[in-house]
Parts: C-alpha cells; sequence; structure tokens
C-alpha cells in the first residue's frame, strides 16, 4: 500500500511539473518578461530597482508557496484517514513552534530592509537637476511649464493639453530630471507605467501637507511613454492622458531653443508640433503623441450605445 502510494505521490510531482514547464514555454514569454512578472519594461534606474524589489518578492512569495502547497500535498498523500482510532495528540511542540515564528519574522524584516532601501533610493532628490519641469493638473488635462527656460516674452517655456491635442512632455534621455506636482482643481495622479510608480497631484501641495517634488536620474533611452492620471478626478478621468517623448540630448536641446522663439509663419512662440516637425528627428519627432489618441468631450457628439440599432 505504502509503494502504490509513494508511485502515485511521484507521478503527481511529475505531471504537475511537466504541465508547470507547458505553461511557461506557451507563453512565448522571454527570460526578462517573465522575471518582470507582468511589470513594463523600465526606462529609469528607480524604476529598474523597483522592479527588482518586485521580482524578488515574487520569488520570495512563490518559494514559501511551493514549500506550503509540498506540505499540504504530502499531508493529503501520506496522512489520509485509514481507520476510526483518532491519531496521535499532541499538545505542543516547541522546534516547530519556534521555527514558526523565526521564520516568518526573518523573512519580514529582510523584505522591509529592502523595501525600505528602495524606497529611500527612489524618493531620494539631493542630486542637482539638469531639467525642471513644473507639472500642473487640472480637469480633464495636463500643463508642463519649464521654469528655466524663458519665451522672449519673459514666459515659462509651457505646453498644454487640449480635448484636440494630446500634451507632450519633451525630456532629454540621459539627464538628471526633476518633477514638481501641482493641481488647480480636484486630486490628480501623475502615472507613467514604464516609471513603475505613481505620484498624487493635489491642489495646494504646501497646505496638504504633501512632498510634492520628486526626481529621476535619467531616461534610459530615446523614445514616447504614455502618461496617464491615476486618479478618479471627474467625467472624463479615464482619457487623461499625457506623452512623455524622452529625445536625445542634442535634439533636447534644438526643441526648447526653438521652443523660446517666435515661429516667423505664425508670428506667435514654436509649439510643441511645430518645434518638434523642424527638429526632424525621425520618429521620436513625430509633431503628436503617438501612444494616445485624444478624446472628444462634446456629449452631444456620441451617440448612445443603442441608437441605430432596430
Amino acid at each position: 500500500m505504502g509503494l502504490k502510494e509513494g508511485t502515485r505521490a511521484s507521478r503527481l510531482v511529475k505531471t504537475a511539473g511537466l504541465v508547470g514547464l507547458v505553461g511557461i514555454g506557451a507563453t512565448g514569454c522571454s527570460t526578462d518578461e517573465v522575471l518582470r512578472f507582468g511589470w513594463p519594461q523600465a526606462v529609469t534606474p528607480q524604476a529598474e530597482k523597483m522592479r527588482e524589489l518586485w521580482t524578488w518578492s515574487v520569488v520570495a512569495a512563490l518559494v514559501v508557496g511551493v514549500i506550503v502547497w509540498g506540505l499540504i500535498l504530502w499531508s493529503v498523500v501520506f496522512h489520509r484517514k485509514k481507520s476510526e482510532e483518532l491519531p496521535r495528540q499532541t499538545a505542543y511542540n516547541l522546534p516547530l513552534e519556534i521555527v514558526l515564528i523565526v521564520v516568518p519574522t526573518v523573512i519580514v524584516a529582510v523584505l522591509f530592509y529592502f523595501t525600505a532601501v528602495t524606497q529611500n533610493y527612489v524618493t531620494d532628490k539631493s542630486g542637482k537637476p539638469d531639467v525642471n519641469v513644473d507639472v500642473i493638473a487640472f480637469q480633464w488635462n495636463w500643463e508642463f511649464q519649464y521654469p528655466d527656460h524663458k519665451t522672449e516674452e519673459g514666459k515659462a517655456v509651457s505646453t498644454v493639453g487640449t480635448s484636440g491635442e494630446v500634451p507632450i512632455m519633451v525630456l532629454p534621455a540621459g539627464k538628471r530630471i526633476q518633477f514638481t506636482l501641482r493641481s488647480t482643481d480636484v486630486i490628480h495622479s501623475f502615472f507613467v507605467p514604464e516609471f513603475h510608480f505613481k505620484r498624487d497631484v493635489f491642489p495646494m501641495p504646501e497646505k496638504n501637507n504633501q512632498d510634492n517634488v520628486f526626481q529621476i536620474d535619467q531616461i534610459d533611452r530615446p523614445g514616447a511613454f504614455v502618461g496617464r492620471c491615476a486618479e478618479l478626478c471627474g467625467s472624463y478621468h479615464a482619457v487623461m492622458n499625457f506623452e512623455v517623448r524622452a529625445l536625445e540630448e542634442a535634439d533636447f536641446e534644438k526643441y526648447i531653443e526653438l521652443r523660446k522663439q517666435v515661429n516667423e509663419k505664425t508670428g506667435k512662440p514654436y509649439t510643441t508640433a511645430e518645434a518638434l516637425s523642424q527638429v526632424n528627428c525621425d520618429k521620436w519627432c513625430s509633431p503628436l503623441a503617438t501612444t494616445t489618441t485624444p478624446f472628444n468631450t462634446d456629449r452631444t457628439a456620441r451617440e448612445a450605445s443603442g441608437a441605430g440599432q432596430k
């Protein structure tokens, strides 16, 4: 009887292992994708640190889970009821109780340590930023101001989104950037998935005792990354999107210089779209957002879902 049970358990373990291998292989995921456990690919050092914390936290949880599942399976297979006789009752097991106290305490302490180290790194803003951006949220769009760069009229270079055009925050890759967040109405939330975190955007952050400034060491590569509001803020919260456009340093310098000048064709300072078109740096200089599209906020322009159906 014992031999048959052992053979059956061995077959069950082999089958479970085979199913797991087939499941992993069928996903077609690379090693990097598997280790990210569903997170977007990081584009900043801070995001990569958070990805590492997430990965190893999940690995630790899986290890604990496998041990627990193994103990459950072992108990089910080898300690099934075989008679009406009660098994020997044990009131106390001091070694086991010590293990059950010490092991979870060690796990929590280790997770706490690495969480604190990662958090301190992500929230650190002691470095001198190369670029400052003031992020202003409002229902239901965004404004991005560059306070260190002024137009000929003495105003800060600024990009304001509209219901017809998604705002693009143009930044240089490879440079330290500081963001200062503020809302003009309700609470919003600044979220770029590839940054791996979000920050709430409060009205009057000083009075709300909010730390509304954060830094990233750099954006690792040129690219376009969608940004969103991650705090329910009203009717059009779901479409309150923007785009982060990371350019090579030289292209960013050309862009920001153009934004300071007056476009001779319009008699007004260069807009984001006009400046990007003028820089002409291939796909990263597309004049309009490439990761998301604007949303028509005119309620009369849309029909009910059942309109036109018979």
